[in-house]
């Protein structure tokens, strides 16, 4: 039987030489210039994927210290194999990154959308990578912009700085939104195999970025409009965030009442029309706890459900560390393991992440020593990492944050002496 990982390298050695189009004929690899402005979560995937599918791919990033780990065909990220990628996408010579944009064919913009104080929206970025690459746009061009957005940004921030350059967009360059919908830890097969909702700001741009994902998705490409899809995107994770805020309710009544959450949910779920979803600490990453805000920014009068749950997944990172607050209190100089820092499981992604939020309360109020595990991360910045092992023998109380796979395996029997606050539900 041939590794999963070997089985990838056959792949993207034919994918090098040859590409099946969508009929399943082959035909050579495109040799079109891509630009992909932002080498993070989303863009180095789609850089070094583009890369093994043929096509001519300059990446950009600010930082030279990612440029360089590129270039030598190293990643700076957590992914399931993704250092395949990018380390074949480069040695093919079809992946390169710069600090600078350089003509293309097609540009992808892939940076953050984060939001400022008072949850408005920071398209600080969008808007630098836009201006960018403006000297380097062309007629003919087609500039897509990826990056989860508030409604209307396509239009009102990067055509609208286009056309401030002088492009004749919609005629000359051609301009698209087409939204990541990927999930951390697949990323690299979702970006094939998921469908893609593809929106322009007219419809030769909506054409144009169609027949491009067509290349290379496996899955259905939705042709919409760019507000559309802008819309489309932030409704998915504000579905899901209104969901789990629902969970994370239930299990602050549900503890309130001296209830067993875990089980309330596993018993409710056996109705046939019922499907809660797991609750946790709070909510992360950079997509369902940020998008619902973008919504509530421009429609604060409809959006009265979409807030109400973002406020309730934010209180809930509250509750747990009052939770930890009171069962400190019954010692002198408690130690609290503290397992988890991502904001999600088994990745090294500490965007918006409640464990991390939580983490820091507690080392501000000084309860107690902290402890802290995290599998995915080498070493951090601020904080000092013990080993799995360490924080099980030496705390009092094991505050279990994220589900990591390392943690799956801790057992009641592990803690039978430990105060134990386990917000994923996975001790048994």
């Amino acid at each position: 039987m041939v590794a999963p990982r070997k089985k990838l390298l056959q792949s993207l050695n034919k994918n090098l030489l040859h590409q099946p189009d969508r009929t399943g004929t082959r035909v050579s690899a495109s040799k079109q210039k891509i630009c992909v402005i932002g080498l993070g979560y989303i863009g180095l995937p789609t850089a070094s994927l583009l890369g093994t599918k043929g096509y001519s791919v300059h990446g950009v990033d600010v930082s030279a210290k990612v440029v360089e780990t590129i270039n030598r065909g190293g990643i700076h990220i957590v992914e399931p194999d993704l250092d395949i990628l990018v380390k074949s996408a480069v040695q093919s010579g079809n992946l390169t990154a710069a600090l600078a944009p350089v003509e293309a064919d097609i540009f992808i913009i892939a940076v953050p959308t984060p939001f400022m104080e008072g949850k408005k929206p920071d398209l600080t970025y969008v808007d630098k990578a836009t201006r960018s690459i403006c000297a380097f746009v062309k007629p003919g061009n087609l500039v897509i912009l990826e990056s989860t957005s508030p409604v209307g940004t396509t239009d009102e921030v990067v055509a609208k700085i286009l056309r401030e350059h002088g492009h004749a967009v919609g005629t000359d360059v051609f301009v698209a939104h087409c939204p990541e919908r990927v999930l951390p830890g697949r990323i690299l097969i979702e970006l094939v195999e998921n469908d893609r909702v593809v929106g322009g700001i007219n419809e030769a741009s909506t054409q144009k970025a169609v027949e491009f994902y067509q290349d290379f998705v496996r899955g259905e490409v939705l042709a919409t409009t760019a507000k559309t899809a802008e819309m489309v995107k932030l409704t998915e994770n504000s579905f899901r965030d209104v969901n789990i805020a629902f969970a994370n309710e239930i299990s602050m009544i549900a503890e309130d009442e001296g209830i067993n959450t875990w089980e309330v949910i596993a018993l409710a779920n056996r109705h046939p029309r019922v499907n809660i979803l797991q609750p946790g600490p709070g909510v992360g990453g950079h997509c369902i706890a940020v998008d619902p805000w973008f919504i509530v920014h421009r429609s604060p009068e409809y959006a009265r459900l979409i807030r109400t749950a973002r406020e309730v997944n934010d209180y809930k990172t509250e509750w747990v560390v009052e939770r930890v607050r009171k069962k400190a209190a019954k010692f002198k100089n408690p130690v609290i393991g503290c397992l988890g820092l991502a904001f999600k499981a088994d990745v090294d992604d500490l965007r918006e992440s409640p464990a991390m939020d939580i983490v820091r309360h507690l080392q501000s109020e000084n309860i107690g020593q902290l402890l802290i595990c995290e599998p995915n991360l080498k070493s951090h910045s601020e904080l000092e990492l013990s080993s799995l092992q360490t924080v099980i023998e030496d705390a009092d109380i094991i505050l279990l944050l994220v589900d990591h796979k390392p943690f799956k395996k801790i057992t009641a029997l592990d803690l039978k002496e430990k105060i134990v606050i386990d917000t994923r539900g996975i001790i048994r």
